[in-house]
């Protein structure tokens, strides 16, 4: 089980040399908060709070919230996994380069196919099975971009290029945020020296995305910014290219919400959404369609603290084929925030019900899932058929194991009106893609 959340702000508090009330001076969040979060009578913090902590610690967000799955959680140093994906991603340095493996011959056409595969790990969760793989994925691009004919190589830089990203991608994933901007800037270099021009600024927002997770948000947008005005410029006849500048117009819009504009972010997760043209599927560009700059708007209300927005976005959603089964997973932990805030357990429960149907794996290693669960673990009565997810998680046993019980001052408890019906009882609430499929841009999350 992973450590609580005010377990963590604690210990990041004294190690910082911080009394409560210097941490909420520094960040700007209330001390009741920080003492309520510390004495475990809160389970979780929205994610605008959560970022003041976290700027007011220095430490980064991943630092509160708790590792991704796959990342070690007791300070020891990189499994061999990393370590290898490190050596991949950067290579010994004055050392000649590796031997051919004299495995079967790479033709470049072979490479994308391995490459689309790893990305669809990547959106799978399977995160697992791809750190194992990857670095010898990019070796081999890394073998094909050094070969061949002219274009051959500008193919096989591309490639490299779009390997490389994806290890940026997974790094972030894994809690790495520096191998993951190392990862991202020798895919730039890669990238404008192969053959597709859309690949620079797809890394772009890749790179924009590893600033958010180090709280850098204005950083972010810039980079976001200026890659889209030269998508828009030079490639805004092109389908594609519509893509790539949605994928990089909402990360920006993402970092303005964070940034407590909401206004502005709104405003520009809706720009030209009705008019976007249809394309082939594509795995390895960015998605934009209406159906992701819903999920994101949702995800936009429901970190700026606008739960019931979030909902009425949600509501009815359907969505589209070449949506990745990563953004439907954060869809529904959005859905089942924005019930907790509202004091709905019911509708928390079956987004949450749905995420386990969805990715089970994913579920069980994220703190936020993990949090939900355990606040309504915590009610007087718990909702009807909370039990099996509770012991899913393992949140019963360790409950019993710790004697922590919340029965007042729960986060369903704490933000239910006094209108609202007791936790169990139907409120009608809103739930999204309960019989979807299984967020975010191959390029931007």
């Amino acid at each position: 089980m992973t450590e609580h959340l005010g377990e963590k702000l604690r210990r990041l508090r004294k190690l910082g040399g911080l009394t409560q009330e210097e941490l909420a001076e520094r960040a700007g969040v209330s001390v009741d908060v920080i003492r309520q979060l510390e004495q475990k009578r809160k389970g979780s913090a929205r994610l605008p709070t959560l970022h003041a902590l976290s700027k007011g610690l220095g430490v980064e967000l991943t630092s509160l919230l708790g590792d991704p799955p796959g990342v070690p959680s007791n300070g020891e140093s990189d499994p061999p996994q990393m370590v290898a994906l490190r050596r991949a991603v950067m290579p010994p340095l004055f050392a000649p380069p590796p031997e051919p493996s004299g495995a079967e011959t790479l033709t470049v056409e072979l490479l994308r196919a391995e490459i689309a595969d790893a990305w669809t790990l990547y959106h799978d969760a399977e995160f697992g099975r791809l750190v194992e793989i990857l670095p010898g994925v990019i070796a081999d691009a890394r073998q094909t971009a050094g070969t061949g004919t002219d274009d051959e190589r500008a193919a096989g830089r591309a490639a490299l290029g779009k390997a490389l990203q994806l290890g940026g991608h997974l790094s972030i994933r894994m809690g790495k945020t520096d191998l993951a901007l190392a990862a991202l800037e020798r895919a730039m270099t890669a990238a404008d020296a192969s053959s597709d021009p859309l690949l620079p600024p797809m890394i772009a927002n890749s790179v924009a995305w590893a600033y958010q997770r180090q709280n850098r948000l204005d950083d972010a947008i810039v980079v976001a910014r200026h890659a889209a005005d030269r998508v828009k410029r030079d490639h805004f006849d092109d389908a594609e290219g519509v893509k790539v500048w949605g994928g990089l117009t909402m990360s920006a819009a993402t970092s303005y919400a964070r940034g407590n504009d909401y206004a502005r972010a709104d405003e520009k997760e809706a720009e030209r959404v009705g008019r976007m043209p249809v394309t082939e599927d594509n795995r390895m560009v960015s998605v934009f369609s209406k159906s992701s700059v819903r999920i994101e708007r949702v995800r936009l209300a429901v970190q700026y603290g606008r739960p019931k927005d979030a909902l009425e976005l949600a509501k009815g959603m359907r969505l589209s084929k070449d949506t990745p089964p990563s953004w439907r997973t954060w869809l529904l932990l959005d859905v089942a925030r924005a019930h907790t805030d509202l004091g709905d357990a019911d509708g928390a429960l079956k987004a949450l019900e749905s995420l386990r149907r969805v990715a089970p794996t994913w579920m069980r290693h994220h703190t936020l899932a993990v949090s939900l669960v355990q606040d309504l673990w915590d009610l007087p009565d718990h909702p009807a058929g909370l039990r099996p997810l509770a012991e899913f998680l393992d949140v019963a046993a360790q409950r019993r194991k710790s004697g922590t019980v919340r029965p007042v001052d729960s986060a369903i408890s704490r933000h239910r009106p006094r209108s609202d019906p007791l936790p169990g009882q139907s409120q009608g609430g809103r739930v999204a893609a309960h019989t979807a499929p299984h967020p975010r841009p191959v390029t931007s999350s």
